[in-house]
């Protein structure tokens, strides 16, 4: 498996004699041949700025970077994989921040590309070569001239065209899971936030908040639109926002008023549920699933990256606890990254959380941040890392009622008293 390398203008090359080398948390390891899987389709080659990459040299027999104007290559991957490794590398300047990506480590092996990956769900719904370019601008150009005065969809058209989202084009294409978003606040100050960061942060947020509080009036028409068929999902709580339960009397009011003229699919919400009280509101107006984001079931690594205003992890807890008790198919949006995630504590604590929650689904989301300011904002390690595909195989023996994949899994429809 030969190390893979960028030089300045972008070209990808392997190098013949040197092995590529993966990293978990700040430790450059080997890759097993169990660990590897092609290439998936989708995937996108990244280099990353700023770097060498670290491969074996066979010559010398040790760990080495690559001289020359060259930069260690990732690889981005596509809903439905789960990354194993981080590729081996350093940075030339420790204090420049990489990009908010989710990098994994590629080589080149028997004439293709190879990642550290696991394949944790169906890729195909959420490819992004089913989202027609064509067919998207007909959706948005459909929808704005039907809804001239919703600024939702004025709001959203930005996040499917111009970011690419696949949720926000889902709410133009009348498909799969669709995006209401509501929220322009929020009780949390997550590190690498992706709609907002402080001037400080050192790396700019990849999209723009929204600045304005929605009516109840333009809500409804989002949802009414998108819920049209059995499968169809709209919700609340997306990227290019704050925390949705903050917004609880806009949501309460929207889904009484929704489902007082249909039962046709699924409402969700993705939040950090740190609202008990808010959640429980929303809980009862006839919410069908949650989705809540979280990095650990530990309160010092939870604190430390989420950066929670009024709330605690114990809060977190309530809330999926009663959404579980009242039907709603809970679960937890889960940001794993190699060599802290799979950390022996990280493991013990969360098999803890989700059976005292009642959790159906794990959803396992490649945590996109800079290593090294991650790696600096949390706690040490305290036991082995047993590494993400024991940790994997590991929640499948320990949480078998729980699926393991990467997003919603669509639970019988409950019904609301």
């Amino acid at each position: 498996m030969h190390l893979v390398y960028a030089d300045e203008a972008g070209n990808v090359f392997d190098h013949s004699e040197w092995t590529g080398l993966g990293r978990s948390g700040d430790m450059i390891t080997e890759i097993w041949e169990d660990e590897l899987i092609p290439l998936p389709e989708g995937a996108t080659l990244v280099s990353l700025p700023n770097t060498r990459a670290i491969g074996w040299n066979d010559r010398t027999e040790r760990m080495e970077p690559l001289d020359g104007p060259y930069t260690a290559v990732g690889a981005l991957l596509p809903q439905g994989f789960t990354r194993l490794l981080l590729p081996g590398y350093v940075k030339k300047d420790s204090g420049q921040m990489l990009p908010l990506f989710g990098y994994t480590a590629v080589v080149w092996k028997d004439g293709g590309f190879y990642v550290a990956a696991r394949q944790s769900d169906d890729p195909e719904p959420w490819n992004p070569r089913n989202c027609d370019t064509r067919e998207l601008e007909v959706g948005v150009e459909r929808l704005k001239r039907t809804y001239p005065d919703n600024r939702l969809y004025q709001h959203l058209s930005k996040c499917a065209l111009e970011y690419e989202c696949l949720t926000a084009s889902n709410t133009f294409l009348s498909r799969l899971e669709g995006a209401v978003p509501v929220s322009f606040s929020c009780n949390a100050g997550c590190y690498g936030c992706i709609s907002e960061q402080p001037d400080d942060s050192g790396f700019p947020a990849p999209q723009t908040r929204m600045n304005f509080k929605p009516t109840v009036d333009e809500i409804v028409q989002v949802m009414l639109e998108h819920l049209k068929s059995p499968e169809s999902i709209i919700s609340f709580g997306q990227g290019c926002e704050g925390e949705p339960s903050t917004q609880a009397k806009l949501i309460v009011d929207a889904i009484r008023q929704v489902r007082e003229r249909t039962d046709i699919g699924y409402i969700n919400i993705n939040t950090n549920a740190g609202l008990s009280d808010h959640i429980r509101a929303i809980v009862d107006a006839g919410l069908d699933l949650m989705r809540v984001s979280t990095i650990s079931a530990l309160d010092d690594h939870y604190n430390a990256y989420y950066k929670p205003r009024g709330y605690t992890l114990a809060n977190v807890e309530k809330s999926l606890k009663y959404a579980s008790g009242k039907g709603v198919y809970t679960s937890i949006n889960y940001l794993v990254f190699p060599g802290v995630t799979d950390r022996e504590e990280e493991i013990e604590a969360m098999i803890g959380f989700a059976k005292r929650t009642g959790l159906r689904l794990i959803q396992l989301r490649n945590l996109n941040i800079d290593p090294e300011g991650y790696l600096k904002l949390i706690p040490q390690p305290k036991g082995e890392i047993y590494g993400m595909k024991r940790m994997i195989e590991i929640f499948e023996a320990e949480l078998p009622d729980v699926v393991i994949g990467s997003y919603t899994h669509l639970p019988p429809k409950r019904t609301v008293s």
